[in-house]
C-alpha cells in the first residue's frame, strides 16, 4: 500500500510510504489519500493526525511526473481535486488538527500539502519548494493561491518565480513552520505537539480551527459575527462546564467531546 494509516488513543499517522520515488504521489496514491481523510473526518474518535512521508529523505516531493508522462498542464488543472493536493492542501471540511512532520524535502505537491497543515514541525534538514515553473507548470494544487496568504507576498513570488528551496529555519522565520529541530528529535517534538492538542477539550479545538479557516478572509468584525457549527456546538457543550470544573478543582478535565 502507498499509504500507511494507523489510529490509535485518538491519534491518527498517515504516512504516505514510496520512500523509493522520494514519497511522491501517483493516481493511486492520490485517491487513497483521499480516501484516508474521508475515513478520518468520519469518525469522531480522532482527535489529532500526524501526516508524513517514509524514510528519512523527503515528506513529499509532490505528483509523480514519471507515471503520468502524457497528462498535459490543462489535463492536470481540469483533474484537480477541490480539496488540492493529496486531498488536504486545500480540504474545508476537515475539523481535526493536522500537524506536518517535515522529514526532508517537501516539494511540489509535498510543500501544498503542507501548506494545508494547522501545524508545521521540521527537521533541520527540511527544505520547501514549488518548483512548478521549472518545469513549465504551475503549482494549480494550493501553492500559488495559499503561499502568499501565510507568508509576505514577495517572498511568496520569489519562491514560485525562481524554484528556489527554502530552509526549514527561514520558513520559521517566516511564520510558516512552528518548530525545526534535529532529526533525531523530530518524533519526539511531534508528539509533544499531539499531547498537547489531545489535552484541550476536542470541540474546542474543532471551533478554533474552523474559525481560523472561515474568517480568515474576513474583517475582525464580520469573522467574530460568524456564528458556525462548530462554534455553537463548543459554546453549548458539557465540555465546556467541565473545563471550568476542573479548573476550579485543580483535577485534569475529562472530556467527552460533547
Amino acid at each position: 500500500m502507498s499509504v500507511v494509516f494507523t489510529l490509535e488513543a485518538g491519534v491518527a499517522r498517515v504516512t504516505i510510504d514510496r520512500p523509493d520515488r522520494m514519497n511522491a504521489v501517483d493516481a493511486a496514491t492520490e485517491i487513497e489519500l483521499e480516501r484516508i481523510w474521508r475515513t478520518i473526518e468520519a469518525d469522531q474518535s480522532v482527535r489529532c493526525v500526524v501526516l508524513t512521508g517514509a524514510g528519512d529523505r523527503a515528506f513529499c516531493t509532490g505528483a509523480d511526473l514519471k507515471s503520468d508522462t502524457e497528462k498535459t498542464g490543462l489535463d492536470y488543472w481540469a483533474s484537480l481535486s477541490e480539496n488540492g493536493f493529496g486531498g488536504i492542501a486545500m480540504r474545508r471540511s476537515l475539523n481535526i488538527p493536522v500537524i506536518a512532520r517535515v522529514n526532508g524535502l517537501a516539494l511540489g505537491g509535498g510543500m501544498e500539502m503542507v501548506l494545508g497543515c494547522d501545524i508545521v514541525i521540521a527537521c533541520e534538514d527540511a527544505k520547501f519548494a514549488l518548483p512548478e515553473a521549472t518545469v513549465g507548470r504551475l503549482p494549480l494544487a494550493g501553492g500559488m493561491v495559499m503561499l502568499q496568504r501565510l507568508i509576505p507576498q514577495n517572498i511568496a513570488a520569489g519562491l514560485m518565480m525562481t524554484g528556489r528551496r527554502m530552509s526549514s529555519r527561514e520558513a520559521a522565520a517566516y511564520g510558516l513552520v512552528n518548530a525545526v529541530v534535529a532529526a533525531e528529535d523530530l518524533d519526539q517534538e511531534v508528539d509533544r505537539w499531539v499531547s498537547d492538542i489531545v489535552s484541550c477539550a476536542p470541540l474546542s479545538i474543532k471551533a478554533i480551527k474552523q474559525t481560523i479557516r472561515q474568517t480568515a478572509h474576513l474583517s475582525p468584525m464580520e469573522a467574530s459575527s460568524l456564528k458556525h457549527p462548530e462554534l455553537i456546538a463548543a459554546l453549548e457543550s458539557e465540555d465546556g462546564n467541565e473545563g471550568v470544573m476542573a479548573f476550579r478543582e485543580k483535577r485534569p478535565p475529562q472530556w467527552k467531546g460533547r
